[in-house]
């Protein structure tokens, strides 16, 4: 019998009582939270035959039990924030929308940190980021679709992504991983510097522009290759070239930095088995104000800023920065208002202005080789931007790569250009989007 069958007989373990500090990088979420904002991403999965909700909502509330750290309410101290165990009724699956990732309430939804909607062979995860980052979400994702299956018919055995829901919960899988590893001797600065800013025409509240570029990720991985780049690398420089081209477009003769704000999977360099947040930033540049670039000199500089910072040292250094403020004792004993109005100012006046854009690519999935049959595809939004510009996000499946951009303004200037400069590499990309436009168009 599959390990995914649910037992009635949890055991006192998995239900004891217990509260979670907020990880490194949970601590900012809610502070940037606002009744417009919060920070949100959405992970989906197309299935080859139509949701039934019913057994949609019986998966979920199976699947819940086995990852703690997401059945949890956020609660408010005098110097801290923390998650607590929420039994409440919930969360309940529910119709998809057509303007994904809105913002979240901390005492809607039951208190409930995340959302599942369903819609004709899709299913969509919503969670608010404070709970953890995409590995995490995807884990949630991926067992609950595998208990979804299970209980169709089609038995799934747990691995990679997919975990045994009658398992305890391994105490690795609950751990601010950050804390661990922040342990280099040195804690290098952080760079600054006015970056170009994407402009355009605010959306009216709770609206968010989806477009979805849908392509073979062979044939992407092939036009790479020729730029002697990676899939990431090449992406980074798509990106970065269709973001000059709207700055100069836009404003000529006053030109900044273009920077892109890339999430790095900190698992990938330091063991951990956490599901909360475990990542950090880089951001590949190029500074029009040296000179004129080629689209490959582009690459080659990003090739060569990834060698240089996505490696353990800088990575080591990056986290005991990070964590250097929280370890702080006069800081830890500040009330928790005045730290909210510190953190709230130095992202919206410093953070938020050191990127144009964001990117995230995810790599591609594997999926248990009884799930395969099954899946179409997967998605992935960063969700709605703290300010106005559109956030990139990447995932592949098998030979389906897809391009996900989330924007909240009515301008769609550096999505055109990014897959303009696709399709002339000779890539084919059919366009999707939540916009008034034809779906499905090749480009």
């Amino acid at each position: 019998m599959s390990g995914l069958t649910h037992k009635n007989d949890v055991s006192q373990k998995n239900k004891k009582e217990i509260w979670y500090k907020l990880d490194l990088s949970a601590i900012v979420y809610p502070t940037l939270q606002r009744k417009d904002f919060s920070s949100v991403y959405r992970l989906s999965v197309v299935l080859k035959e139509e949701i039934k909700p019913d057994i949609l909502q019986e998966a979920l509330d199976m699947t819940l039990q086995r990852f703690p750290t997401y059945k949890v309410a956020i609660r408010k101290g005098m110097f801290w924030r923390y998650l607590e165990p929420n039994n409440r009724p919930g969360p309940f699956v529910a119709p998809d929308i057509k303007n994904p990732c809105m913002p979240m309430p901390f005492k809607a939804n039951n208190r409930y940190l995340l959302r599942v909607y369903y819609y004709g062979k899709r299913i969509s995860l919503e969670a608010h980021h404070c709970l953890g980052d995409g590995t995490g979400g995807m884990c949630v994702l991926q067992t609950l679709t595998a208990v979804y299956l299970n209980l169709l018919g089609h038995p799934i055995t747990p691995s990679g992504f997919v975990l045994d829901i009658n398992e305890t919960p391994h105490p690795e899988e609950m751990e601010d991983a950050y804390m661990r590893y922040a342990n280099a001797k040195v804690r290098p600065p952080r760079p600054g510097e006015k970056t170009y800013r994407v402009r355009g025409t605010k959306e009216p509240f709770y609206t968010l522009n989806i477009i979805d570029g849908i392509m073979s990720a062979r044939a992407v991985a092939a036009v790479a290759s020729k730029y002697n780049a990676t899939i990431t690398e090449y992406l980074n420089a798509v990106l970065l070239y269709a973001l000059l081209q709207k700055q100069e477009a836009d404003c000529p003769f006053r030109k900044h930095p273009v920077k892109i704000a890339m999430p790095v999977n900190l698992r990938r360099f330091f063991p951990s088995r956490t599901l909360r947040n475990f990542i950090t930033m880089v951001y590949p540049s190029i500074d029009p104000r040296l000179g004129d670039y080629t689209f490959e000199e582009i690459v080659i500089q990003v090739h060569h800023y990834m060698h240089y910072y996505i490696n353990e040292k800088f990575l080591r250094g990056d986290i005991t920065t990070n964590a250097a403020t929280q370890r702080n004792p006069i800081i830890r004993i500040v009330p928790l208002f005045i730290k909210d109005f510190v953190v709230r100012t130095f992202y919206t006046k410093v953070q938020d202005k050191n990127s144009s854009a964001g990117l995230t690519n995810m790599g591609a999935l594997k999926v248990p080789e009884e799930m395969k049959p099954f899946i179409e595809r997967f998605d992935i939004y960063m969700g709605q931007p703290f300010s106005s510009r559109t956030n990139c996000a990447i995932i592949s499946f098998e030979d389906i790569l897809t391009i996900n951009f989330a924007s909240s303004i009515v301008e769609t200037d550096v999505e055109r250009y990014f897959f303009c400069k696709l399709v002339e590499d000779g890539i084919v990309v059919n366009i999707e989007s939540n916009r008034n436009t034809d779906e499905g168009k090749q480009i």
